[in-house]
């Protein structure tokens, strides 16, 4: 079964990255350098490499890899400086679209809309396209909304998957009855701390409200006050910013790493139940306890249930090309190559857009599934905070911050998210 997602956003909108020029063919370079700007690190920053590995040997092209945390920071401080770097990974599709019109992004090279065309949905180059440039590339994508488990506690302690919303609300308060807080949150995440809580907000939204109300949020043309959107500050409000429904309480939720924050499920005995995350974790899971970490049987996940409508939220990994030379353009062929996608897929923790990867080459059954539940659902809206301008994203992550360690000011937290609102969209068209 071949991954297919549908992002039923307006084009310009869903997740946007790089760019390349005209020509080059992926494979039998002559070689060259690409110096490439990621924020990946440990496992993962190792299994990139590895499936740059055979490009690299069969081109005799030389990617030098710059990895930070603080990825995304170094991007606009070397642009700002007239020294980017080859290829980086993007913020998300907001930042892309700021770049590629203020004409930092080079547009794909024709062998990057050839595979494209042939290998994934219409959609991907249609999200990737600004102002009629195709300048965006999903090198992988991620599956939100997953509340992850510990199976073995699960039974020990008699709880049941939910199936239901009012299942699931149920559970939670049936958790905090029995005395251990519900949830394990971490929300540090050094520039960009809160982003797991704006995940949260979310999936409240297009659940609770739907994708239309969804789509008007993010492209700036629903306020922050309205009700629909204050809603879903509320309903995670009640668990995200409850110390009896969060492991630790409020201190621990913002000082504890995003990687870190579902460590809770493997305490003994446990010291949460529950963590909202997306298909990625399993990857933190099997690194932070690669002894007790075990699919399926120490941690799993369902779906976060269906409210009043029943769609999906995913994101994914955005590069962009910002010099346009040969080599770079033979490298952002390959990153969307099924032969590229396939090799990642197998490290685990990595969904592919890539229609001609089957769902075999996953390795275990926890992303395969993942990667099943996207190719099925019927709407998927791609993250709202990666899809708005940089200074609305960066506001919404303040006021997560804000709101989980003073709640009861959610007027204002909302009030200044309408004015900086105003000023955000004020200069972009529609």
């Amino acid at each position: 079964m071949n991954p297919r997602f549908r992002f039923f956003a307006p084009l310009a909108v869903l997740v946007l990255v790089l760019a390349a020029c005209d020509g080059g063919e992926n494979g039998g370079g002559d070689g060259g350098t690409v110096n490439m700007l990621v924020v990946f690190g440990g496992e993962e920053l190792e299994n990139f490499e590895s499936m740059l590995a055979p490009f690299e040997e069969d081109t005799g092209i030389d990617v030098q890899i710059e990895s930070s945390r603080d990825a995304n920071a170094i991007l606009q401080t070397r642009i700002d400086g007239g020294n980017p770097p080859d290829v980086a990974g993007l913020p998300g599709p907001g930042v892309m679209a700021e770049f590629a019109r203020a004409g930092h992004l080079k547009e794909m090279p024709q062998s990057v809309k050839d595979i494209l065309a042939d290998e994934y949905a219409d959609t991907y180059t249609d999200a990737g396209t600004i102002d009629g440039e195709l300048v965006g590339i999903f090198a992988k994508v991620s599956l939100k909304g997953l509340i992850w488990y510990n199976p073995a506690a699960f039974s020990d302690a008699g709880y049941a998957v939910p199936e239901s919303w009012d299942d699931m609300t149920a559970l939670v308060d049936e958790i905090a009855a029995d005395g251990t807080p519900p949830w394990g949150i971490g929300l540090e995440s050094g520039a960009a701390t809160g982003w797991p809580a704006t995940d949260w907000i979310e999936d409240f939204v297009v659940r609770q409200s739907g994708p239309e109300v969804y789509d008007q949020w993010w492209t700036g043309e629903l306020a922050w006050s309205s009700p629909e959107i204050r809603e879903a500050w509320e309903a995670f409000g009640a668990w995200g910013a409850d110390p009896e429904y969060l492991a630790g309480g409020v201190n621990t939720a913002l000082s504890t790493a995003f990687g870190n924050g579902g460590d809770c499920l493997f305490a003994d005995p446990p010291e949460c139940y529950l963590h909202h995350q997306a298909s990625f974790m399993s990857g933190f899971f099997e690194t932070n306890f690669p002894d007790e970490a075990v699919a399926g049987e120490t941690y799993d996940y369902w779906m976060m249930p269906p409210i009043e409508f029943a769609a999906l939220t995913a994101s994914g990994d955005l590069f962009g090309m910002f010099n346009d030379t040969e080599a770079a353009q033979q490298l952002m062929a390959y990153l969307v190559s099924a032969e590229a996608q396939e090799a990642w897929v197998e490290t685990g923790g990595v969904l592919s857009a890539n229609n001609n990867v089957s769902t075999d080459a996953y390795p275990d059954e926890s992303t395969r599934r993942a990667a099943e539940i996207l190719s099925s659902a019927e709407v998927v809206r791609y993250d709202a905070s990666d899809l708005m301008p940089a200074a609305m994203n960066d506001a919404f992550f303040e006021g997560i911050l804000d709101f989980v360690q003073n709640p009861d000011q959610l007027d204002s937290i909302l009030a200044n998210l309408d004015t900086v609102q105003a000023e955000a969209y004020g200069g972009e068209d529609g």
